[in-house]
């Protein structure tokens, strides 16, 4: 084609748009929207619930997903489901999950606006620590979620799930109060629930924590009403 050709079609599609534009508005010009993280999210655990990667897929109960908001600005990641975890396939139902529903009321938040996940999504016999060749065959699972769900800040509960987010072997004691980053993401880390319910002690520090990742929030995200801790926690 030669340019005198190559103008008259250029000149015919702008004609055509035109016509689209009058025909039916500016709405036609639309960008494509966004994949639906909900979507992506049930169609990501059906593609995975049925792992067989390691051998704790021979003593589960149940595969233990995630549960929470698909367009959650706020993540948590714990280390791995538990015993009532592993029986209802949902993360942080127990104990420790009550628990750590009353930490997020604390400062403001509802389980159904975040998203909580694990690093592992089955639970180890007997609640022994993951190993570190489960670890390595269950993270990019979690890496998928996080990929989906697209949150601004992240709060990491316990030494494990600190150590393998952020890659290192630093102590909880270094790593609580500093803000990492796990990509662009900012990230907190705190103590588990669950060892707050064997070191009721570890609570101060834990507000201490918690206290931090919503002003964290808020200067990341900015999206929920102000907010001011209350003295006689």
């Amino acid at each position: 084609m030669n340019a005198t050709g190559y103008r008259r079609l250029m000149d015919d599609v702008g004609r055509y748009l035109a016509q689209r534009r009058e025909l039916v508005g500016d709405e036609w010009f639309s960008p494509t929207p966004e994949p639906d993280p909900s979507r992506s999210l049930i169609h990501f655990r059906k593609s995975i619930e049925a792992c067989r990667r390691c051998s704790l897929s021979n003593t589960r109960h149940r595969f233990v997903f995630g549960t929470g908001s698909p367009r959650a600005r706020l993540m948590l990641i714990g280390e791995a489901p538990g015993a009532d975890e592993d029986l209802q396939g949902e993360p942080f139902v127990g104990k420790a999950g009550q628990l750590l529903d009353r930490i997020l009321a604390a400062i403001a938040f509802d389980r159904n606006e975040v998203y909580i996940a694990n690093i592992l999504k089955c639970r180890p016999p007997n609640n022994r620590d993951p190993l570190p060749e489960e670890i390595a065959l269950c993270l990019p699972f979690l890496r998928r979620q996080i990929d989906l769900i697209r949150p601004k800040v992240i709060l990491l509960m316990g030494r494990i799930a600190a150590h393998t987010v952020l890659a290192t072997t630093d102590s909880l004691g270094r790593l609580r109060g500093a803000v990492h980053r796990f990509g662009q993401i900012p990230c907190l880390v705190t103590f588990h629930p669950a060892a707050l319910l064997r070191n009721p002690q570890w609570k101060y520090d834990t507000w201490e924590d918690v206290q931090k990742l919503r002003s964290l929030y808020d200067q990341t995200v900015g999206d929920k009403p102000a907010w001011t801790p209350k003295t006689n926690r």
